[in-house]
């Protein structure tokens, strides 16, 4: 994934300034930032689903600015897995059908649509049937959601607050999940996280404001004193 250039207004308030960013297969990147400075902008960027006045976004081999709606959308759904900080899975929908979906979506066969997403469940622990999905722990629900974003296979992965609304041991379990997969399967991971445990666990950790993104000072004088208070995740 490679962002170049990208320039972002929101009404009046100038988000991003020239941002640029790039993510390897298999390697990871955390953007930290206060509330309001343009983190999931960036995200939404990223997802074609925010237009930047200026600058390009690649990702999965595809340059994303200008593409159409339709071609858009295909190649999201075919290169880019995301996860949300609610999971903003189907409640009343099993795990399986939910993971499922976005194969099914992309019109390949049922069967193997089914197959793949009862194989991930299966690797990431999650039921795969017996109760709708809102009767899932908040853990299992994000652990689902993660398995619906790698289904297609995607190329680059996208985090927003992954881990805000889980308790501590579960937000622990999950991110151990989302860098320990993405870094098995060879997608260019991007999380975007207030907590600080989160983030230190990415290969670079940047911060956003400003309209800038540069390396966290924080983070890099964390990893010169480990004994300090959230150096360790």
């Amino acid at each position: 994934m490679r962002v170049e250039g990208l320039r972002c207004r929101v009404g009046e308030r100038l988000l991003l300034d020239g941002v640029d960013l790039a993510v390897g297969p298999g390697e990871s990147a955390a953007v930290t930032g206060p509330s309001g400075s343009g983190k999931s902008t960036l995200l939404l960027c990223i997802l074609g689903l925010t237009s930047p006045e200026s600058g390009t976004v690649t990702a999965g081999g595809h340059e994303l600015t200008g593409l159409s709606a339709r071609r858009l959308a295909r190649v999201r759904r075919e290169s880019i897995g995301t996860v949300f900080q609610f999971g903003e899975l189907l409640p009343e929908l099993t795990p399986l059908e939910n993971v499922a979906l976005p194969a099914l979506l992309s019109g390949g066969p049922h069967e193997d649509a089914y197959r793949r997403a009862a194989e991930l469940l299966d690797e990431l622990e999650v039921p795969r049937e017996g109760t709708p999905t809102g009767l899932l722990s908040g853990g299992e629900r994000q652990r689902a959601a993660v398995a619906r974003a790698l289904i297609t296979g995607p190329r680059v992965l996208l985090a927003d607050e992954p881990t805000g609304a889980l308790d501590a041991r579960t937000r622990e379990a999950v991110a151990d999940l989302l860098f320990t997969v993405s870094e098995r399967r060879g997608c260019a991971l991007l999380v975007v996280t207030h907590d600080p445990s989160v983030a230190a666990r990415a290969g670079r950790v940047l911060r956003l404001e400003g309209g800038r993104l540069t390396p966290d000072p924080a983070e890099r004088h964390a990893r010169r004193n480990p004994t300090l208070d959230g150096a360790t995740a």
